[in-house]
């Protein structure tokens, strides 16, 4: 399967294209690499410089780009909003910030329940080994 093309059954873009085509992006917005937090609008400033884009494949790839961990944590570190070239572009609203807050919190909270619940398993099945070693000796032959 070609993931250079959209998906026929959902007509949607692949999301390795995205994650490709938002690498091209990083390398050629420092910007973008550099996850700060970026002007509201900024899908229309990387259409107007790079015309060639499919606006739906760009638009996923800012997404997972303004959904990732990194880009979130300098949401809470940033004051300005930045255009494409690295210019600012006006402050960085409390609002905006709160959202970046809450996001990266129950994130992480989800994170460290699944981590908690795996050490769990793994304590469980580690438990249920010894107990099974346990009858095992009881049980054999001794020679």
């Amino acid at each position: 399967m070609n993931t250079e093309t959209p998906d026929i059954t959902s007509g949607t873009p692949s999301l390795p294209a995205a994650r490709r085509l938002l690498r091209d992006i990083e390398k050629r917005f420092p910007v973008i690499g550099e996850y700060k937090p970026l002007a509201i609008g900024i899908d229309k400033q990387l259409f107007a410089a790079m015309p060639e884009l499919e606006k739906k494949l760009a638009r996923i790839a800012l997404s997972l780009h303004t959904n990732s961990t990194p880009y979130l944590k300098g949401m809470l570190k940033g004051t300005s909003r930045f255009n494409l070239d690295g210019t600012p572009a006006g402050d960085l609203e409390e609002a905006h910030r709160k959202h970046a807050s809450d996001t990266l919190r129950e994130r992480f909270k989800v994170a460290a329940q699944k981590k908690r619940a795996k050490e769990e398993e793994e304590k469980a099945q580690h438990e249920r080994a010894e107990k099974l070693q346990k009858l095992a000796e009881k049980f054999s032959p001794r020679r």
